[in-house]
């Protein structure tokens, strides 16, 4: 189980050593990742020591050495509460994380959210499923989008612009009705890119 850092980290060091055939330097590390403390690395690849997936010989300069392994390697990230496919509600924020597979995760920051109500239920996003976000603050027409409606309440839809700087957040489902706000009144907050079920 990684965090979301030592997943970057682990990547990188994977990828330097493919295309140079010798490991990077704690410095290489940071300057991709653009940090400036070189401690900071230094502490993530001390806990992916931990874990077993690297080896080093310390006070010595690039080596680092990948320990295979077979499988896929989570990513732990945010599950930062309940978000409405219905009617908005009121954002609940928890702290807890999950576990993905590196597949399911966005470009950028990702996050997860549990979803509660049926106006998605035609994009196959039912109530209790829990949606992938990729922390945006725009989207294309067509996205299902987090919204955030009068700096108070989320809500899950799909987005679309209309005219006037006027934005409609529609549900996929046929029984209700779009939801329509002035641009100013409506900020996105991430766009869905995955979504997990659990199967009772």
């Amino acid at each position: 189980m990684l965090t979301k850092r030592q997943k970057e980290v682990f990547d990188f060091i994977q990828k330097f050593i493919r295309k140079h055939d010798y490991p990077p330097s704690l410095e290489e590390v940071a300057g991709h990742l653009g940090l400036s403390a070189v401690s900071t690395i230094h502490y993530h690849i001390g806990e992916l020591v931990k874990k077993g997936l690297l080896e080093k010989e310390w006070n010595t300069n690039r080596s680092l050495r990948v320990v295979s392994h077979t499988g896929t390697l989570a990513v732990v990230v945010p599950l930062l509460g309940v978000i409405s496919a219905g009617k908005p509600i009121e954002a609940v924020k928890q702290e807890e994380t999950i576990e993905l597979p590196p597949s399911l995760m966005g470009r950028k920051d990702t996050y997860v959210l549990r979803v509660q109500g049926n106006s998605m239920i035609e994009e196959h996003i039912r109530d209790g499923d829990y949606v992938v976000v990729e922390k945006r603050n725009s989207a294309n027409d067509g996205e299902t989008v987090v919204a955030l409606l009068n700096n108070s309440e989320v809500t899950l839809k799909k987005f679309y612009r209309e005219k006037k700087g006027m934005i409609r957040l529609q549900p996929a489902n046929p029984n209700m009705s779009p939801i329509y706000c002035h641009e100013e009144d409506c900020l996105v907050q991430g766009v869905v890119v995955a979504i997990l079920r659990k199967f009772r």
